[in-house]
């Protein structure tokens, strides 16, 4: 399994925080760009964020900015998704995806590996 997704709950209450990791194995991590994506109930599977293979560059989905962080620790062939202030809206399927180039690409079809998904469910 190249990508592992790890959650420290799938439950938490409105406001309150939670991180996901993704775990890289088997592949030279810091080749790739990293997505995260969540697909939520009775929608299609949407782009939340991404990071450049370096760390120096993210995109945020505009309802995730200012409350989700992207963060990547290529020594640990990891990457995060620092999510507060969650909503209810939030609640959802969770997963990661690789591509091996330096950036993000334009497309959810461009990533090459994808992790299991996790489910976050958010409840007041």
């Amino acid at each position: 399994q190249l990508l592992r997704v790890e959650s420290g709950r799938d439950s938490v209450q409105v406001e309150e925080s939670l991180r996901l990791s993704c775990i890289g194995s088997g592949l030279t991590f810091d080749d790739y760009a990293i997505g995260w994506f969540r697909q939520l109930p009775g929608k299609e599977r949407e782009g939340v964020s991404c990071i450049s293979s370096s760390g120096g560059t993210t995109y945020y989905e505009d309802s995730v900015k200012g409350r989700f962080t992207m963060s990547r620790d290529n020594g640990r062939a990891t990457a995060y998704l620092q999510m507060n202030s969650l909503k209810l809206e939030d609640t959802g399927t969770y997963s990661c995806a690789v591509r091996r180039r330096p950036y993000c690409p334009g497309s959810a079809a461009q990533f090459e590996y994808w992790g299991q998904g996790t489910q976050v469910t958010v409840s007041s």
